[in-house]
Parts: structure tokens; C-alpha cells; sequence
């Protein structure tokens, strides 16, 4: 099973809180085991907490987190690094590298990026070269790498379930 997890960097908490539960949100989605937040924002961590216990699964958030402590460290375990910004190679050039990796961290930027996270990354990968939103990167990079059907994805111990439906919703509960 590969392991991908999520690094946000410059989350300006007054100003980011919603673009960075989306990321967090879409992350968790599209198939991610959690997410590193470089900025210290305990009510992301609790809004994302109390989502993932009432929609289930195992991802996690890391509040706070040292950004280049925790790079070199997840390189030193044998992983690698994929920086989104608009200025780096086209993902499709990428993806086939990107997909045999084992352990992927998907560095994603809030305001400007140093320097050094283009030099540390191992891949500097354009999700189109326009701007456009942190979210929108996290998905389709996410959905190009993934080895099954992500929009698929079963969640274990969820409390809510979205049934299907052509019109309408319907969510169910479990006690």
C-alpha cells in the first residue's frame, strides 16, 4: 500500500482556514494517510478531527510541524517529495515516477514557498502552469498517482454513509 501524505506550508490561520481544510478534506478523499500542517492552528485540527470521526477512516492531522525537519526526515526514510506550484515540470511528465514511488509527500504551498522546498523536493510538478487553487492541485495529483478508483474509496467506522442517489440525497447514520 502506498503512503501519501500531505505537507501545507504558510496556512495564515486568519486567512487560510477554509482553503486549508479543503486541502486536508480533498487529501483525505482522494487517498492520503494524513497531513502536516506548518503553521500552528489547533481549530483546523479539531474541524478536521471531528470530520474524520463522523465520516471515518484513519487520516490524521499534525499541527504545527517543523517543515524542513519533517522533509528531510521523510527522504532519510526512503521517501520522496512532490512540490505543487505552477512552475515545476507538467504533472503528466511526472506521474509514471510519482506512481512508483512507496512512500510520496505532497508538499503544498499557501503564499510564497523558500526556496529550499524546490531544492529538497524531488519532483517540482506544475498542476497546469496558470493559477489556480492548492485544492484543485491536491486533487488531480492525487487522482493521476492513484493505483485504484479513489472517488471510490470506502471509509471504516464511519458514522455518516452518502447513499447514491440520481436526485436528491440521502445520508445515513449508523449508531
Amino acid at each position: 500500500m502506498k503512503r501519501i501524505v500531505i505537507l501545507r506550508l504558510g496556512h495564515r490561520p486568519q486567512r487560510d482556514k477554509r482553503i486549508t481544510t479543503h486541502v486536508a478534506l480533498t487529501a483525505r478523499a482522494f487517498g492520503a494517510e494524513g497531513i502536516l500542517l506548518a503553521s500552528n492552528d489547533p481549530s483546523i485540527t479539531r474541524s478536521v478531527t471531528q470530520m474524520c470521526q463522523r465520516w471515518g477512516g484513519e487520516f490524521y492531522i499534525r499541527n504545527d510541524v517543523k517543515w524542513k525537519t519533517e522533509i528531510k526526515k521523510w527522504k532519510s526514510e526512503g521517501g520522496k517529495v512532490c512540490h505543487l506550484s505552477m512552475y515545476g515540470i507538467n504533472l503528466p511528465d511526472a506521474v509514471a515516477s510519482m506512481q512508483e514511488c512507496e512512500k510520496l509527500m505532497i508538499v503544498v504551498g499557501a503564499e510564497k514557498v523558500p526556496f529550499e522546498v524546490y531544492e529538497l523536493a524531488d519532483w517540482n510538478v506544475a498542476v497546469g502552469n496558470q493559477p489556480h487553487s492548492e485544492v484543485a492541485a491536491v486533487a488531480v495529483t492525487l487522482d493521476r498517482i492513484a493505483e485504484d478508483e479513489p472517488l471510490k474509496n470506502e471509509f471504516k467506522d464511519a458514522q455518516l454513509h452518502v447513499v447514491p442517489m440520481d436526485r436528491g440525497k440521502k445520508v445515513i447514520e449508523n449508531s
